[in-house]
């Protein structure tokens, strides 16, 4: 479970209105390559009483897209109320919203 922790303490760091990917929190983890782990990860979050604190709707892929097929409508509730625009293909803008880990 610890490398769930590491993904945990890499996912609390990003800012309200600011998103990133699956990967490059691997990369930040210190987990390169591993994006489908971080996928789990925030997955599991689901049945964790620690969900409150991990802002896991920041992280989306690497296309700018939402991948969460269980509540990618409230995933995009939340980044909309955040500031986080979608473009008229459902993607985020990476140049104005993304978080690098800087």
């Amino acid at each position: 479970m610890r490398t769930y922790d590491a993904i945990y303490a890499v996912v609390r760091k990003i800012p309200p209105g600011k998103a990133t990917s699956y990967g490059r929190v691997a990369a930040l983890a210190g987990l390169a390559g591993q994006a489908r782990l971080v996928g789990y990860a925030l997955h599991a979050l689901r049945t964790s009483a620690s969900d409150g604190n991990v802002p896991w709707w920041r992280v989306i892929n690497a296309g700018g897209r939402i991948s969460n097929a269980y509540e990618p409508e409230l995933q995009r509730a939340l980044l909309e109320a955040e500031g986080v625009m979608f473009d008229e293909r459902d993607r985020v803008d990476f140049t104005r919203f993304l978080w690098d880990g800087a």
